[in-house]
This record gives structure tokens, C-alpha cells and sequence, in this order.
């Protein structure tokens, strides 16, 4: 069992399984990895979500996206995507139209002042990134992917 993390939660008894303490740590290092990348969006006033939305509209290209899609492609689970975007819209991040096809659909494209900020942003993220997990090395990054990855897995 992991007494460094028994210390960090000023835990005394042991983990019920090695499994519970696994969880713990990969919640613990999650909340550590992410506060440090909200601390660089704080300043451009944006959540990570919000970040996340932009990002995956960007990536979306001139298409854009739906909310379905957007919802599809989250990082982390947003239950109301069309207040995010509302949010995103009235700072005039992205905008949002009607398909001519299809009047039911709307698509959402990121505006030049939303990819200006993204681009602003870009090098810090990956400086956060590079502080945090560089320590590593590409080896040991990519075999700790692959254990995420494989934890996953639907096993049910």
C-alpha cells in the first residue's frame, strides 16, 4: 500500500484494496494535474470545460460542431453544453447557426477572437504539461497512457 498517499489524506487505517487505493490516487493526481492547468486559464476567465468546448471547435475546423457532438468529444462530462456555450457565445468566443439542411440542427464555429485566445493559451497549457509530466520521460508518459487507457476498459 502506498503510504505516501495514506500521508497526503492523513489517512491511519489501510486501503480496503489495492484497487480503492489506485482510485484515490488516480482522483488525487487528477485534481492535482487539473488545478494547475485551471490556474493558467483563470486569467483569460475561462473554465476547463469552456477551454475543452473551444478546443474541440477548433479542431471542428470551419464545419464546426453540434452540441451532440461537442458533448461526444468532452474530456470531461459537461450535463448542460448548450449553457456553455451560451456562456462562450455572449463573450464572443464562438458563434452559432442554424444548418440550412436541417433547421433543427445547430452548428457552433469558433470566431478569430476565440482561436486568438486559444493560440494565447496554447504555450502556457503545454508549459503546465511540461512542468508537471516531463519528469518522466516519453517512455514512462507513454506506458502510463497505456495504463489509463487500459483501466478504461468496460469490463462489466
Amino acid at each position: 500500500m502506498s503510504p505516501k498517499l495514506q500521508e497526503e489524506i492523513k489517512q491511519t487505517k489501510p486501503f480496503a484494496s489495492r484497487e480503492e487505493e489506485v482510485h484515490l490516487n488516480i482522483v488525487r493526481t487528477a485534481e492535482y494535474l487539473a488545478d494547475r492547468v485551471v490556474g493558467v486559464l483563470k486569467a483569460s476567465e475561462l473554465t476547463g470545460t469552456q477551454y475543452n468546448a473551444l478546443r474541440i471547435l477548433r479542431g471542428a475546423g470551419a464545419t464546426g460542431a453540434t452540441c451532440g457532438e461537442i458533448a461526444e468529444r468532452m474530456v470531461t462530462k459537461d450535463p448542460d453544453i448548450t449553457r456553455l456555450l451560451d456562456r462562450l457565445e455572449t463573450r464572443k468566443l464562438i458563434t452559432r447557426a442554424r444548418c440550412n439542411s436541417d433547421r433543427r440542427v445547430v452548428r457552433a464555429h469558433v470566431t478569430e477572437s476565440g482561436l486568438a485566445l486559444l493560440s494565447e493559451l496554447d504555450e502556457p497549457v503545454r508549459e503546465v504539461h511540461r512542468r508537471q509530466l516531463g519528469h518522466l520521460g516519453q517512455e514512462q508518459l507513454a506506458e502510463l497512457s497505456r495504463l489509463l487507457e487500459t483501466a478504461r476498459e468496460d469490463r462489466s
